[in-house]
């Protein structure tokens, strides 16, 4: 049954004993009314008619393409990506995996440092073949509002993310530079 399939996974992949991030791939659709696709197959033709895309696709690319979406069309196994600047995947971890940065509540940057994080920490990151989720259209929330509104709060934005690059370079030394570099050249 496809709802055990990240189960399984976890089981196969000897989760609890490895340092892995599984990747669910992730889509969206702009209908209100979905029939949420029972298969993989399924989804690839709604892809391909236009019901469905990936995730942030119009607005955000950069946040899911590390995934290789033309890649998981085809995988039937778990596969290896790379972390890349502004990387923000969903992922299933083992519940001792690093937390989520508290500094980044509301809208910008808990999923990015969160993954930059377990990068870090030399987490694989594997992309699940037949796992997906689809985000569901919804009124925008009052964060992302004041993030496009006010300036200032873009500024604080800014300021805690050189604090935990900072963070970062305490923790892991010149591991940690590849972030700030990447950050840097974009």
């Amino acid at each position: 049954h496809p709802s055990y399939y990240p189960r399984n996974s976890i089981q196969q992949l000897e989760l609890p004993q490895r340092k892995a991030a599984l990747i669910v791939p992730a889509f969206e659709t702009l209908h209100y009314r979905l029939t949420f696709p029972k298969s993989k197959a399924e989804l690839l033709s709604m892809l391909d008619m236009g019901s469905l895309y990936t995730f942030r696709y119009h607005v955000w690319p950069k946040g899911h393409a590390p995934t290789d979406y033309a890649k998981w069309r085809t995988a039937t196994v778990p596969y290896r990506v790379a972390w890349q600047p502004d990387f923000e995947p969903y992922v299933v971890v083992r519940r001792d995996c690093p937390k989520y940065d508290q500094r980044f509540v509301g809208f910008g940057w808990n999923k990015v440092s969160h993954i930059m994080e377990l990068d870090a920490q030399e987490y694989e990151l594997l992309v699940l073949p037949n796992a997906f989720m689809i985000h569901m259209p919804h009124a925008p929330s009052f964060d992302i509002s004041k993030f496009r509104l006010s300036a200032g709060y873009r500024g604080c934005l800014q300021t805690l993310r050189e604090e935990f690059h900072q963070d970062l370079s305490r923790r892991y030394g010149a591991a940690a530079l590849k972030y700030l570099t990447a950050e840097r050249s974009l």
